[in-house]
């Protein structure tokens, strides 16, 4: 099986495992549905940290109104008191005034946050270090994950307009939001290996060979942008050791400079006539008079 580290610029993404004869079409297939779910997981997690510390969202047009604002046009959140987290609720006001403030206890938000950080561990970055590959299952796994634990505090569920309501029924609204800039439709993405563009309609041992033991970098771009940078021939980590390597050897020929000192040739033991004279009886004569 061959072992694709998959990168967007210089980050590395995550570890995919195919074999060599996979077409080109069907690997941006796979490739792209890892690489959206992954931004979908960290996109449910930030919602739902921020759901266990004030609760569900507030309708569109009551979002940033103060209280006084919200009494004096007569507005209401008909699903504030039917989406209630189990064992209750306490009060933690939301001082953007995006959600209701009715926050879930300390026992609900630890599962919460429990099920956020198991989450971000099936699909995390360090995976690529332990040499781990992800999967789309690993990607659906996560996300029933998240789904259960807000099933389990929100029994009743959440409001339809809820970001996480929206996002676990695929209906999500990222248009004009930094997000929509990071996904990539299948249309739109590319995948370039050692600065070519690998071409749909192809086979991927078109590209990196018919070595099954292989391990390749590939870069994710999307279409129209221009072509990723290369590979540097030295990583970052690397650069840092070698700069502290030669740093260490230029203190120590420092030191050894410092300590050139010809002092110890006027020693008794660095006398090259010191051995002639000890056979002559020359060595304690002293010219003072006793």
């Amino acid at each position: 099986m061959v072992k694709l580290h998959v990168k967007h610029g210089d980050e590395s993404q995550f570890l995919y495992e195919t074999t060599t004869n996979t077409p080109i079409d069907n690997l941006i297939n796979q490739i792209c549905l890892i690489y959206n779910g992954r931004l979908k997981v960290h996109r449910i997690c930030n919602e739902m940290s921020m759901l266990a510390k004030h609760g569900i969202t507030l309708p569109v047009n009551m979002q940033g109104l103060t209280d006084d604002q919200i009494t004096d046009l007569k507005l209401k959140d008909e699903y504030e008191d039917t989406c209630i987290p189990m064992d209750g609720y306490v009060e933690e006001v939301d001082v953007i005034g995006r959600r209701n403030g009715r926050a879930p206890t300390e026992k609900m938000r630890s599962i919460i946050e429990r099920t956020i950080q198991e989450a971000k561990e099936k699909i995390s970055k360090k995976l690529v270090q332990a040499d781990q590959c992800v999967t789309c299952d690993q990607i659906n796994e996560a996300l029933q994950q998240l789904k259960g634990a807000v099933m389990i505090v929100y029994p009743m569920g959440l409001p339809p307009y809820d970001p996480i309501e929206l996002e676990f029924k695929n209906q999500e609204e990222l248009e004009g939001t930094q997000d929509s800039l990071d996904v990539i439709p299948e249309l739109d993405m590319t995948l370039w290996f050692s600065g070519k563009e690998m071409q749909r309609g192809k086979l991927l041992c078109d590209f990196v060979g018919k070595n099954e033991k292989t391990k390749v970098i590939v870069k994710v771009q999307k279409k129209g942008n221009a072509a990723p940078a290369r590979e540097r021939v030295v990583s970052e980590d690397e650069q840092k050791q070698m700069m502290a390597y030669y740093y260490r050897k230029q203190q120590e020929a420092k030191k050894l400079e410092e300590s050139e000192d010809n002092s110890y040739m006027d020693s008794k033991w660095a006398d090259p006539n010191s051995l002639k004279r000890s056979f002559q009886g020359l060595n304690d004569i002293k010219w003072k008079p006793r």
